[in-house]
């Protein structure tokens, strides 16, 4: 098991490391504004299917790394849901932007990490060999569903903002190449915050599961 959780933090490492160059080696999509998932416009998807690839990996070992540990009912939902969340990931990498499963992938990764990453963490915090980091692990999974709810909260606000200055949206509307003067675009970075808080959940898991062992 040992193994699951090394490559678990190295998958979550590599994906965390290709997401860190896709800033330097496409600069045309600004990331203030701009999501993750719309590297695939760039010239560079490669490196972005690496991103999504590597983290479902992780996730998925993840979920394998806990399922004897968590012998709970409970606990093992928050497995399966973080297997499908890895799932939605590596689809992500299948799918990108311009794909119709695009939000798909999203639907089965997102809102199963957060419903399932809080499971784990309160499970795992009621075994004596957790207690010692349940309050790291519960904050660091409730740190899940606030970057999400901040995601939320700031492309409302941005898209609220296109509007007021007249962009268009729509199947056939093209995007926007620039932000309007008056409008807070900050929706990428809350993208960016989201993406991190996911995937160092799961090198904390794992981290802590190489501790305990």
């Amino acid at each position: 098991m040992t193994v699951i959780a090394t490559l678990t933090i190295a998958s979550a490492a590599i994906s965390l490391l290709a997401l860190f160059i896709l800033h330097f080696v496409s600069p045309e999509l600004q990331p203030s504004w701009r999501m993750v998932s719309e590297y695939a416009l760039g010239k560079h998807k490669w490196l972005l299917s690496i991103f999504f690839f590597c983290w479902g990996i992780s996730s998925i070992l993840a979920s394998l790394l806990l399922w004897k540990t968590l012998n709970s009912g409970w606990g093992n939902v928050g497995c399966i849901l973080f297997f499908v969340s890895g799932a939605g990931a590596i689809m992500g990498g299948l799918f990108d932007v311009k794909h119709k499963l695009h939000g798909l992938s999203f639907t089965l990764g997102v809102p199963t990490l957060i419903a399932g990453s809080l499971l784990i963490a309160y499970q795992l915090s009621g075994l004596e060999a957790w207690m010692n980091y349940s309050t790291l692990l519960i904050a660091s999974a409730h740190s899940v569903w606030i970057s999400c709810v901040l995601m939320a909260t700031s492309m409302g606000i941005m898209f609220s903002g296109f509007k007021k200055a007249g962009v268009a949206f729509g199947p056939d509307a093209a995007p926007p190449d620039k932000v309007p003067p008056g409008v807070i675009a900050l929706a990428g970075y809350a993208n960016r915050l989201l993406v991190l808080c996911y995937v160092v959940w799961n090198i904390l898991i794992a981290y802590l599961f190489l501790t305990n062992h």
